[in-house]
């Protein structure tokens, strides 16, 4: 709005340019959904760095593909990732748990006690007097039969055994209280056997009355010390109000990834410094599982030379322990109720963007469903991504991927590439033994390489486009096999003289010539998702603004001059803008009957650059010269 002009003299208004930049959006950031050994469950956590998946997810897992897709992907080229862990429980509820764990005590309690008998039969014999040796030696012989039932079982038999050696090794060792540490072994046998066999999803550490839990499902929670003391500042008890008496410390260690939490000044009461609420906003190891009523005590001060996360008098340690879970499948990614829980691949919808959609395997050397693949492709085209799908393991040669190209990997879809074969990479957590691995992450780095080094609209594929980190392919492909596969949309992976091992296709899911898609490259269907989802990040601004000739002329102003950017930079084909893009919003796009509805259209169109695929040169011979 104009100054109101009420005095004679110069007014100064600052009048809009109309600019609103369009900027463009990422173009490889990818999405990687799997099993891991630790971290958040279900939420999509942004990483930078092989590193950083280390630090929150455990590095590789012998058991999970998804470790090795993620180090590929850096070692390729990929810059960002999003990781999504996916945990399937054991026991989908608690009722499931506790009748396993029922199961479980019963097993332990009777191998416990077939145990303990024995003990106690060797030492009641008469004659010969029995021995500390003949009590270890009835107590060995029983346990093979005690252990039959199953794993709660041998774990019972196995533990009070171990009481039983122990007690008989130390000096002055006698009958009495050799059969005295089975009998006091044996209760704690059965509840740590039990426990075992029906773990929780979470590992739970009582603390000295404080009980915590780790703060993420899995089995590496069962590596959780934590230790609580009293060296408290009065400082701190006197700006929070608080009592000093009541504030204590409180440390927490994975002794396996080697990382340390410390809690300074804590209390249970009310406070800012309440401790369920620091460790719920701080910690990345531990939650309190109930609010404590009671402040814990203090661990025994050590020694000089204690380590304090190795005795148990001076430190904590986890007494109910979780598992990894089981194998995952298609239900736990996109099963019922998955999508409005935001759980397995949903997760990604609280993502605020991703290009590129990794689901390695669910065991290095299976695959992953058709229905998964479908459904991962459908969210792929909600949300202007591409998916790259692996082979299945089924695949070993060029005929079974040629026969299973329409029936083993989901409907055809512009938002999907395939890539044949796998890959052989030594396995560092076998001994570097040569394995075959699932090529996602490989791919989704030579996509990111090539972003970078050349743009979206340049294919990723090529000499350029090199696999680095493998050394060789499940299967080796001539010209011929390359080119039965690639007229079907098979993308092949080849090894080439000099070049080593590089991507030798370009297709996408479209790309059968059957078809006649318009969407039938790669480089083509990327360059359209990229303008797209900019577009659509770009012109939020003109939502609610007067539908009329000054809006569509910004609107042709910003759209054109991001178009204009993209053919500087030579994203389109043509030598001149005309032929290479045009923005349209006008009258003739936007009628008055849409302008009643609240419409305004805007037609954007650009030229692709297409790869040339295919190179043919021709030679002749040039005939002589003839004189008449």
């Amino acid at each position: 709005m104009p100054a109101a002009l009420s005095y004679p003299g110069v007014y100064i208004e600052e009048i809009p340019s109309g600019v609103r930049t369009i900027t463009g959006v990422p173009t490889s950031i990818a999405a990687f959904v799997g099993r891991a050994l630790r971290g958040p469950v279900n939420e999509p956590i942004t990483i930078n760095s092989y590193a950083d998946f280390e630090r929150r997810f455990g590095g590789l897992w012998a058991t999970s593909a998804l470790g090795y897709a993620v180090r590929d992907f850096y070692l390729n080229g990929g810059a960002q990732g999003i990781i999504v862990r996916v945990y399937s429980p054991l026991f989908k509820d608690d009722a499931a748990r506790q009748a396993a764990l029922a199961a479980a005590t019963a097993q332990a309690q009777t191998a416990a006690d077939a145990v303990e008998k024995a003990a106690k039969d060797a030492a009641a014999v008469a004659a010969p007097p029995p021995t500390v040796n003949d009590i270890v030696t009835a107590v060995n012989n029983s346990v093979n039969a005690a252990s039959a039932p199953g794993a709660a079982a041998a774990a019972a038999a196995n533990a009070v055994a171990q009481a039983v050696k122990t007690a008989a090794a130390a000096q002055g060792a006698t009958v009495a209280n050799v059969v005295a540490a089975a009998t006091a072994a044996k209760a704690a046998a059965v509840t740590t056997a039990a426990n075992a066999a029906a773990p929780v999803t979470r590992a739970q550490l009582p603390t000295n009355n404080l009980v915590l839990e780790a703060a993420y499902e899995g089995a590496w929670g069962n590596n959780l010390r934590a230790r609580v003391d009293t060296d408290v500042s009065q400082d701190v008890a006197d700006r929070f109000h608080l009592d000093k008496s009541k504030l204590f410390n409180l440390s927490v260690r994975d002794t396996d990834a080697d990382i340390t939490e410390v809690f300074r000044n804590v209390t249970v009461d009310e406070s800012p410094r309440q401790v369920a609420r620091l460790l719920k906003n701080e910690s990345k190891l531990v939650r309190v599982q109930t609010p404590p009523g009671v402040l814990p005590t203090a661990h025994d001060d050590p020694q000089p030379g204690d380590d304090i996360w190795a005795k148990d008098n001076l430190s904590s340690k986890v007494t109910i322990p979780a598992s990894n879970g089981n194998q995952l499948a298609q239900a736990d990614f996109t099963g019922k109720g998955t999508s409005d829980a935001k759980h397995g691949l949903y997760a990604l919808k609280d993502a605020d963007i991703f290009n590129l959609l990794c689901i390695p395997p669910h065991v290095p050397d299976g695959s992953i469903e058709q229905q998964l693949i479908d459904d991962a492709v459908s969210f792929c085209e909600e949300r202007r991504a591409m998916m790259i799908i692996d082979p299945p393991d089924t695949w070993i040669d060029k005929d079974a991927a040629k026969n299973g190209v329409g029936t083993d990997i989901g409907s055809p879809s512009k938002n999907a590439v395939v890539y044949f074969p796998r890959l052989k990479q030594p396995n560092p957590l076998h001994e570097n033994q040569v394995e075959i691995f699932a090529p996602c992450g490989v791919l989704a780095g030579v996509f990111a390489r090539t972003d970078t080094a050349r743009g979206v609209w340049k294919a990723p594929a090529g000499l350029d486009a090199t696999l680095v980190g493998v050394p060789e392919l499940a299967v080796l492909l001539t010209d011929l096999e390359n080119g039965e596969l690639n007229k079907l949309g098979v993308n092949c992976l080849r090894t080439l003289p000099a070049a080593g091992r590089v991507v030798w296709g370009a297709r996408t899911r479209r790309g059968d010539d059957r078809l006649a898609d318009e969407w039938k490259y790669i480089p083509v269907r990327r360059t359209a998702l990229y303008i797209e989802e900019s577009l659509y990040r770009g012109t939020q601004w003109v939502v609610f603004e007067p539908n009329d000739e000054p809006l569509w002329a910004e609107i042709r102003l910003n759209v054109g001059a991001f178009m204009q950017g993209l053919f500087r930079q030579g994203a389109f084909q043509g030598s001149t803008p005309r032929e290479a893009y045009f923005v349209k919003c006008d009258r003739e796009t936007t009628t008055q009957d849409d302008i009643n509805l609240g419409i305004v259209n805007i037609v954007v169109g650009f030229a692709p650059l297409k790869p040339a695929e295919f190179v043919v040169i021709k030679l002749q011979q040039m005939a002589g010269q003839i004189q008449a």
